[in-house]
């Protein structure tokens, strides 16, 4: 955490949930001059409106100024669009990495600091360290590394960012776990300490995913076949649908020979509407190669390759190691030392530093290098 004095400014994304109301509690404590600001975005559900609320309240609780930027129209067209062309394309986006990288640490951002602003902060689960910082943040490697909390840890989330980023972000809750996060909302007695964490989409909220986008784009029903090529059910549309997904699929187990079997999407062809299946653990479900596009270096600098390293492709994935290898045109083949489940274009592959024990438990405060999205 850079050091502080009694002008130094911080405003923090106030979500109306219990983790950015105490990333704004730990930085008023600190000494920090707080405000507050709450991001309007697009939303189908009522949920904005009390989330809004919430934040308001945290604010007023600690005694810090609270503002509403509205970036209805912007996250409508950086985050919603992007996910919904998306899926008509035939991947599976990540509509969470973009609203970091255009709204958090976008407009977020870039209104703060003309606000006057020194830094922005953010609720997110993640470590920032600082490699010879000076006053006027030249010369200094800010690097990401996995948070204390294996089970809540975001960097995943954060592999767009960079150093011209990093230079003016907090995050609080780098060293605490959620638990910890829980009881200091109670001890000071945050309006927001019981509120149960969203599930949702970045700012849309909970919702039906599925239902939305064949709203948007239209049912376009189309054959199921099994690894032999036979037809055993009738999908809705292969867009609508994600590689290793079991749950939604359709196939009722009516055909001879089916009843019982489970199912998860294998591979989709856009072209011909035809998805195919494979039993859980079908070896068409696993591979050990995939392609990134869209490099991001945190550093802001391409490491030498061949080079051995950590990867997830998922969420919350345990680390697995790989070795990145030379592409061409800003891509990158990653090469698994085991064979890895559903791996899903569209979806980001993140890289994490290889020094120490590899293993999951250990992983706390390793390095994330950068990321792609895969293809």
């Amino acid at each position: 955490m850079p050091k502080m004095n009694k002008k130094t400014k911080v405003f923090v994304a106030m979500s109306g949930g219990v983790d950015s109301s105490v990333a704004a509690l730990l930085l008023k404590k600190r000494g920090y001059d707080i405000t507050g600001v709450y991001m309007k975005g697009w939303s189908l559900t009522g949920c904005a409106e009390d989330d809004a609320r919430d934040a308001r309240r945290v604010a007023g609780a600690l005694n810090i100024p609270f503002y509403v930027f509205d970036f209805e129209e912007e996250f409508k067209k950086s985050v919603v669009d992007y996910m919904i062309s998306g899926y008509a394309d035939g991947i599976t986006p990540n509509p969470d990495v973009m609203c970091n990288k255009e709204i958090k640490f976008g407009l977020f951002l870039e209104k703060a600091l003309k606000l006057g602003a020194d830094y922005i902060a953010t609720g997110h689960y993640t470590r920032l360290c600082r490699e010879f910082p000076i006053s006027n943040f030249q010369f200094s490697n800010n690097t990401l590394k996995i948070a204390k909390d294996l089970n809540k840890d975001q960097s995943y989330f954060l592999w767009t960012l960079n150093q011209g980023h990093l230079k003016y972000c907090l995050f609080p809750l780098g060293e605490y776990t959620k638990p910890q996060v829980r009881m200091l909302a109670k001890k000071y007695k945050l309006p927001t300490a019981e509120k149960p964490d969203s599930q949702g989409v970045c700012f849309i909220g909970e919702i039906d995913v599925g239902g939305f986008l064949k709203e948007k784009l239209g049912k376009n029903p189309g054959p199921i076949k099994n690894m032999d090529g036979k037809i055993i059910g009738t999908h809705d549309g292969v867009i609508f649908y994600t590689i290793g997904q079991r749950k939604g699929i359709g196939i009722k187990g009516s055909l001879p020979g089916e009843q019982g079997k489970t199912y998860y999407v294998a591979a989709k062809n856009v072209d011909t509407n035809t998805l195919w299946v494979a039993e859980g653990e079908s070896e068409r479900l696993f591979s050990k190669e995939l392609a990134v596009k869209n490099i991001n270096w945190i550093s802001g600098k391409q490491p030498k390759l061949p080079l051995k390293c950590l990867a997830r492709i998922r969420y919350r994935q345990p680390l697995q190691q790989a070795i990145i290898m030379s592409h061409v045109a800003n891509r990158l083949s990653l090469l698994f030392d085991i064979p890895q489940r559903a791996i899903t274009p569209g979806q980001s592959a993140v890289f994490y530093k290889m020094n120490g024990p590899s293993s999951a438990k250990a992983s706390a405060g390793k390095e994330m290098l950068g990321g792609g999205i895969i293809i």
